[in-house]
């Protein structure tokens, strides 16, 4: 999803509390740094349509329920947030005007810019937002992002079984049509970088009427607007002639190509039969940034690739033998091995649960040796497992992957390095889709196996990945905690974080929190991938931004 420079907490925070005051509430995203070479030899136009390499969304275009970058692309192109971020993960001002907090930041008042609409052309107001927060909050509706909106007064009366339909947040109030305030529960300094993600985008009264249909045609607030969605095949975005934010549009709309095979999609951007590709296939990994056929792109990256171990998995669970077992499978794995030969380099290993570019990253954790090659301690910690309850033979350690994302080789390889070093079975077990594979862990069918995860935070801080991916108000179908983990110790951790004064005291509540799961290992970090990607010859603008995305709104290309 990332989803380098990143924008440290108290900046973040500042930037959205002061607003435009001290500048950060306009100007366009940040300035062209290393980005790939760029053609010249023609006219680009901004009413071209560029073609983009995707994947199908697993699930309706509803902000609120989109937990995956393949959904996540198109929800985050055709919605504006409060906030958004540029390229480099600065915040700015964009629906909102101002974001004020009180005295200890237990509760904000927002005011909200002039003029904004939906594309169905209806004003975007207080209730906008009021209505549209407390709907992904109602356990009626299933939301898989529903966790976001916990630390808001009146989550847990809509969480029960029974609540009305209808039922609305007690802690947001309706001012006026430009303002509403939130009352949290607990004090936030992340609040109004928490808003910039996409399950705080406001809905249009037309959505209550049929959510169902509007996850399939969807209003935009956004610079794009929904054009169509051709399942397993293309959604089309085109530009919103009605926004009126401060993007800057450089092309006439978005193709968003589905692709299930990698090599496919860039051996078409080789050949100009597609504009942009996001990620390199592990054939081209070694040659890309030398392909004279293609623009590159490699860039430092914010991205956790991971891979959970159910809590329900029989020998795996939250006890004593479960932690031998799940460090002994960490420690068996030569990440710089399959790093530098599977993957060209075009990755870092992992010494927490964050990246080397996001404020609050460690290199030094007590048990970051948990995620480094250890031959000879991960067959110990085994055998002290064994001496617990026995693993049985016959069995195999199995890892689950969707086929469609490139994984086939890096797990592939992790199940000879485990099955090398622990003399156990291992194997790597694809899924043919990234729907199919998401859907089936949404049902909670893969409490048998471990299976692949990945995280790019939501917005720049440690808290996205800890709070998205482990907090308890995340497990149970709620968010991205598809372990089902859950630490009360762990969460009290992130909750000390969120009520820091500044920016160095909450990392430390985080590493805290983090060593934690360097001990029970809920999912084992493999690597933090860099941004890569190509564009085809013929295109201009080419970069990746803060959260992995292609900033699609640079994009141009040749007529």
């Amino acid at each position: 999803m990332k989803k380098g420079s990143k924008l440290t907490l108290v900046s973040a925070t500042v930037c959205a509390l002061a607003l435009l005051a001290n500048g950060c509430g306009s100007g366009s995203s940040g300035t062209n740094t290393e980005g790939a070479e760029q053609s010249s030899s023609t006219q680009s136009s901004n009413n071209a349509v560029v073609s983009v390499h995707g994947c199908e969304p697993a699930q309706p275009l509803i902000p609120s329920g989109t937990a995956e970058s393949c959904g996540g692309q198109v929800v985050d192109a055709i919605n504006s947030r409060l906030v958004r971020f540029d390229d480099q993960g600065k915040a700015h001002n964009d629906l909102a005007s101002e974001i004020k907090g009180n005295d200890d930041m237990s509760q904000y008042k927002i005011t909200l810019a002039n003029g904004r609409k939906f594309s169905d052309g209806t004003p975007i107001n207080a209730k906008s937002f009021t209505r549209a927060w407390s709907w992904a909050a109602n356990v009626n509706n299933g939301q898989l992002n529903a966790s976001f909106f916990a630390n808001i007064k009146g989550f847990e009366d809509l969480q029960k079984q029974g609540v009305p339909a209808d039922a609305q947040f007690s802690g947001l109030k309706v001012i006026d049509d430009k303002t509403f305030t939130v009352d949290l529960i607990s004090p936030s300094s992340t609040f109004p970088i928490q808003v910039g993600y996409g399950a705080f985008a406001p809905l249009p009264e037309s959505f209550y009427k049929d959510p169902k249909a509007y996850g399939e045609n969807p209003v935009s607030s956004g610079p794009y607007k929904f054009e169509s969605w051709q399942h397993n095949a293309m959604v089309k975005l085109r530009k919103n002639s009605d926004y009126g934010g401060e993007v800057k549009v450089q092309n006439g709309g978005i193709d968003y190509k589905v692709y299930t095979d990698m090599g496919s999609a860039y051996s078409d951007v080789q050949a100009g039969n597609l504009d942009v590709i996001d990620r390199i296939p592990t054939s081209a990994v070694k040659t890309f940034m030398t392909d004279s056929m293609v623009q590159s792109y490699n860039k430092p990256g914010s991205g956790l690739q991971m891979f959970t171990i159910p809590t329900a998995m029989e020998h795996f669970g939250q006890d004593q033998e479960g932690h031998l077992r799940r460090q002994a499978i960490s420690m068996a794995i030569d990440r710089k091995m399959l790093i530098d030969k599977v993957l060209g380099g075009l990755g870092v290993q992992p010494t927490d649960f964050t990246a080397p570019t996001i404020p609050g990253y460690a290199k030094h954790l007590k048990g970051s040796d948990n995620i480094k090659y250890n031959a000879k301690k991960a067959k110990e910690y085994w055998a002290k497992a064994d001496a617990i309850s026995k693993w049985p033979a016959d069995r195999s350690f199995r890892m689950l992957y969707n086929a469609d994302g490139g994984s086939k080789d890096f797990y592939d390889g992790m199940a000879n390095s485990i099955k090398n070093t622990l003399g156990i079975k291992a194997e790597a077990t694809p899924v043919p889709t990234f729907s199919e594979f998401r859907g089936n862990i949404k049902k909670r069918l893969y409490n048998d196996a471990a299976f692949r995860s990945s995280w790019s935070p939501d917005y720049p801080s440690p808290e996205s990945y800890l709070m998205s991916n482990f907090a308890s108000s995340a497990a149970d179908g709620n968010g991205s905690n598809d372990g089902d983990y859950k630490n009360p110790k762990f969460d009290s951790l992130l909750k000390q974080a969120a009520m820091a004064k500044d920016t160095n005291e909450a990392n430390k509540f985080f590493q805290q929190a983090e060593e934690i799961l360097l001990q029970d290992m809920p999912a084992v970090p493999l690597y933090n991938p860099t941004n890569n990607g190509a564009s085809a010859k013929k295109v201009h603008g080419m970069r990746l931004g803060w959260d992995g995305y292609p900033i699609f709104a640079e994009l141009s290309k040749d007529q």
